[in-house]
């Protein structure tokens, strides 16, 4: 009946797509080829290595999302398709090594953080500020400019000799929050009651469909993590800036975008203001020019295009990337089908010593977890090092995949554990009522009737919580096995609850708080290769005309039928959504605001 229903909701839309396939494919090729000849005329320059002066100073223009991997090409399509600026986009691993480059490059003296607003995962934030950090122990500066700091650009600056605010500008940092929106009533207004069945007491993924207001054991867990998180994050920060953390709490509930820079000034939280236009003279100062001089600003690109690979050699660790929900019927995300040959393939390779899997996951399909988690077993078997790397999240799905692994890394701001199962199954008899369509049944057994059409039965529920129960049994004897406890005392600290980085540490769910380069650094030595290997970086990214024509395609799609189908286009693409899911799900998705 999924399947009738989902042909159902296609074909309600087929009569009109002929209307609009062949102007739409049209456009896209004649788009793609358009860019097509750019990217064939600008490819060239991009491998060349920039000429780095002496005196040198790097910028970091922290503006727009830092990603997990950058794109093959490093162009932000998203952009290009509305129209926008088109500025580079780097991974996060991208600008940890360019500062790494510029802390050792004789020619760069200096950092300049120019903060516009970045975005960025906590973990991941954590990790860069200590190469930021990093860079200065080798007596270079950094300083810092803004019109106005958001939490993340301040997290940032905080490293700084000294931060620069704009004279009007302002600092918004105001402490953690975690907004969750709970729509059960907007679903019982449509007549859509969401059938859950789930295994963990603090399993809150599926709290928004059938609950009005947070649950006392979703709070605890939430408050928990969040405090830890908040207090290593200011903590930094209140550290840096020479003050004690209770001043800095105090500021923060002072208010302080609301307060002026005077303010800022007085509580030690920025040095000094200037216009933008004048930041060019404290730079000159620090490098001894005079003022009708200019300084020789380096861009990431530029230090990038000067980084060679410092270890080398036939020897190979396989750093493997799992980012995103775990879906093997979605385009983007962990695809379990593409995933696991890689990682045959890796156990197959004589040339491969060992792996680190960079998990940045909130997990998603139980079924596909076992998979991952089954071919990642067949390597261990190949007598290799397996090592994980957790980012910004690693919970439900991203922890099963994790769990098997000779040692696990995690960030103090990352988010995993979350081990539990749920299953959800929307029931749309009351909104198929509304709307005057009822079925009718003719069937040869009784519970041949099993839909999302219909409510189930007491059998059917019975027989659906007992599958979710066998996947929870399933998912704590891997994780009590890989971590090597007994299932009782996994269990303990499993029902679905979420840990930061150090909870997960004390709990024995990761073994050591470190950055993906410890985990590759960890490998090489439990490999024997530490003085000669190199890293080959899996899956490679999508080739350009890839991404541009799915997102292209989309994007007119999205136009051509949304008009034509008004406001019930985007009901129709979230209800095909949630139809086309694994009907078992080991998911846990947290957004953080700062």
């Amino acid at each position: 009946m999924k399947e009738f229903w989902r042909t159902a909701l296609s074909s309600f839309v087929g009569t009109f797509a002929a209307i609009g396939v062949f102007s739409i494919f049209t456009c896209i090729f004649v788009f793609v080829g358009i860019v097509g000849l750019i990217m064939t005329s600008t490819k060239g320059t991009n491998s060349e290595v920039a000429k780095i002066k002496d005196n040198s100073v790097l910028v970091l223009n922290l503006k727009g999302s830092i990603q997990e991997r950058s794109a093959d090409d490093d162009i932000d399509f998203q952009s290009l398709l509305v129209n926008k600026e088109l500025p580079t986009i780097y991974s996060l691993q991208d600008l940890i090594d360019v500062v790494k480059e510029a802390k050792h490059n004789k020619k760069i003296k200096g950092i300049y953080l120019k903060c516009n607003g970045v975005s960025v995962g906590t973990a991941s934030a954590y990790t860069l500020r200590k190469a930021l950090n990093d860079f200065k122990t080798s007596g270079k500066w950094i300083y810092s400019y803004a019109g106005s700091y958001s939490s993340l650009d301040y997290y940032f600056a905080s490293v700084s000799d000294s931060i620069f605010i704009n004279p009007q500008g302002g600092l918004d940092l105001h402490g953690f929050m975690q907004v969750i929106p709970y729509i059960k009533n907007l679903l019982d207004k449509l007549g859509i009651e969401m059938q859950v069945f789930k295994v963990g007491t603090f399993k809150s993924a599926v709290e928004p469909y059938i609950l009005n207001e947070i649950s006392d054991a979703n709070r605890e867990q939430t408050e928990l993590f969040l405090g830890n998180m908040w207090n290593t994050y200011a903590g930094q920060i209140a550290e840096s800036r020479g003050i004690e953390l209770s001043h800095l709490n105090k500021c923060a509930d002072n208010l302080l975008m609301t307060q002026s820079t005077d303010y800022l000034i007085e509580n030690k939280l920025v040095d000094a203001t200037c216009y933008e236009f004048n930041f060019d003279d404290k730079i000159k100062d620090l490098l001894g020019l005079d003022s009708d001089d200019s300084v020789d600003y380096v861009s990431v690109s530029a230090l990038k295009s000067n980084i060679n690979g410092s270890k080398t050699g036939k020897n190979k660790i396989s750093v493997l990337y799992a980012v995103g929900e775990i879906n093997s019927s979605a385009q983007n995300g962990i695809n379990a089908d593409k995933l696991i040959p890689l990682i045959i393939d890796a156990a197959d390779d004589d040339d491969i010593k060992g792996m680190v899997l960079r998990v940045n996951s909130p997990g998603g399909s139980a079924y596909d977890s076992e998979q991952i988690w089954a071919a990642l077993e067949k390597f261990k078997k190949s007598g290799k090092p397996l090592a994980v790397s957790m980012g910004d999240y690693a919970a439900s799905g991203g922890y099963y995949i994790s769990c098997g692994a000779d040692r696990i890394f995690a960030e103090p701001l990352t988010l995993t554990g979350s081990i539990g199962i749920f299953g959800m199954l929307p029931n749309l008899k009351g909104a198929l009522d509304k709307v005057g369509v009822k079925f009718q049944y003719v069937t040869t057994n009784k519970n041949a009737v099993f839909s999302i059409i219909d409510p189930l039965n007491t059998t059917q529920r019975q027989a659906m919580q007992d599958m979710v129960n066998r996947g929870y049994e399933l998912f704590t004897s891997r994780c009590a096995t890989g971590r090597n406890m007994p299932v009782d005392e996994l269990k303990m600290i499993a029902e679905g609850r979420v840990w930061d980085g150090m909870e997960a540490l004390n709990r024995g769910l990761v073994d050591e708080l470190g950055s993906l380069q410890d985990a590759i650094d960890w490998v090489a030595d439990e490999a024997d290769i530490a003085n000669s290997y190199s890293t080959v970086v899996l899956p490679k990214p999508e080739e350009w005309y890839e991404v541009l024509i799915r997102e292209y395609e989309k994007r007119l799609m999205t136009k051509v039928f949304g008009n034509i189908l008004d406001d019930t286009f985007d009901y129709r693409n979230t209800l095909k959504s949630i139809i086309s899911q694994d009907p078992i799900q080991a998911r846990e998705y947290i957004e953080i605001e700062m």
